[in-house]
């Protein structure tokens, strides 16, 4: 992306309105993270036992966090409002709405099964749920989704072993990789390789989050123990040159997700956003969202924050988009078609 940069003060007027109509993938978005307020208010309203707010402009207020702990246990209420198959369908057919809305054309959302199978949905029945609405979204909305199965790490060893068992014996077809989430500090990454390794010998690929709030030792675990292809955030690797050249040599690519970061304060501001160092340091990119609604931002924003920050302009952000594309589970005649869509993009913008 170097040769496609322009000065970071230069109006980003004309490049807001070519990163929205911009062909794109996501491949760091969280599947309850990105209800809307619209749905969000649904369920609280139809689950009225729970502490979220039942008005869509109170959700604004009530989703400003303190920090990331706080992050987490506000992510928890609102799975908490996840408790029947149709709650599942519905969030997960809006959400593509959602997607589609930003000319995204292929998303990975990480899904965390046990948290909602926990609270009593079969887990069979969450299974028909997702697949029932991934089937409806690219015959509705155009988008193809995939999965990628979670593990919620403050839940410890049983949520990894239920989740792996769910992921391999119930294995839905839209299912592509493996992760791991939640808080990073007290919940080493090591212990959850056993599970790993039974998820990539049933042919998954390895995703887990390393790196957000804790230091680049955890995305060094994440790499050796986890076998990770992909790194969820991973922006502690800036302070270790080392590890960035490491991940530059194996092109193990990082989902990047600023406002994120900044909202739970895993960085202080995005002026302070290890984005351009990574880059700098030839890390391959990939810009993303985490919980677009909690956080108040979108795909087209992150792709406008990540072109301020890298001083892009549309030839950049194109082969920022590219990025994504390339380091998806996308089967090679979807990539071809989704990098033919975002040059032709390119090729016609007037700039």
């Amino acid at each position: 992306m170097s040769g496609h940069r322009q000065p970071p003060e230069a109006p980003l007027t004309d490049l807001t309105a070519f990163i929205a109509a911009l062909p794109k993938a996501e491949l760091h978005v969280h599947h309850v993270g990105s209800a809307s307020p619209r749905i969000v208010a649904e369920l609280a309203a139809r689950h009225p036992d729970t502490s979220v707010p039942k008005d869509p402009e109170a959700l604004a207020e009530y989703f400003v966090f303190r920090d990331f702990a706080h992050f987490i246990e506000l992510y928890i209420s609102v799975v908490d409002l996840i408790r029947e198959a149709e709650d599942i369908r519905l969030l997960t057919y809006e959400v593509a709405r959602d997607l589609a809305r930003q000319q995204v054309r292929y998303a990975e959302l990480t899904v965390t099964p046990h948290t909602s199978v926990k609270r009593g949905i079969p887990d069979v029945a969450f299974m028909e749920a997702i697949e029932d609405a991934r089937t409806a979204a690219e015959r509705d909305f155009g988008v193809v989704l995939r999965w990628c199965f979670d593990i919620p790490g403050e839940l410890g060893l049983p949520a990894a072993e239920e989740t792996a068992r769910m992921a391999c014996e119930l294995r839905p077809e839209g299912l592509v990789s493996f992760g791991l989430g939640g808080p990073e500090i007290g919940w080493p990454r090591p212990q959850f390789k056993p599970y790993f390794d039974r998820a990539i010998a049933e042919g998954l690929h390895s995703v887990p989050h390393a790196g957000e709030t804790t230091g680049p030792e955890t995305v060094r675990d994440a790499l050796t123990a986890l076998r990770a292809e992909r790194i969820g955030h991973g922006i502690s690797a800036a302070r270790d040159p080392e590890l960035m050249a490491l991940l530059a040599e194996r092109g193990i690519p990082l989902e990047v997700c600023p406002t994120s970061n900044v909202a739970t304060r895993a960085v202080s501001s995005l002026a302070e956003h290890p984005l351009p160092a990574l880059v700098a340091a030839g890390v391959t990119v990939t810009v993303n969202t985490d919980d677009p609604p909690m956080f108040g931002t979108d795909l087209n924003n992150e792709y406008a924050v990540a072109a301020r920050l890298l001083g892009l302009d549309a030839a950049g952000v194109a082969a920022l988009a590219k990025n994504a594309v390339a380091a998806s589970f996308l089967d090679g005649t979807g990539k071809a078609r989704l990098n033919e869509e975002i040059d032709a993009h390119l090729a016609a913008w007037p700039g």
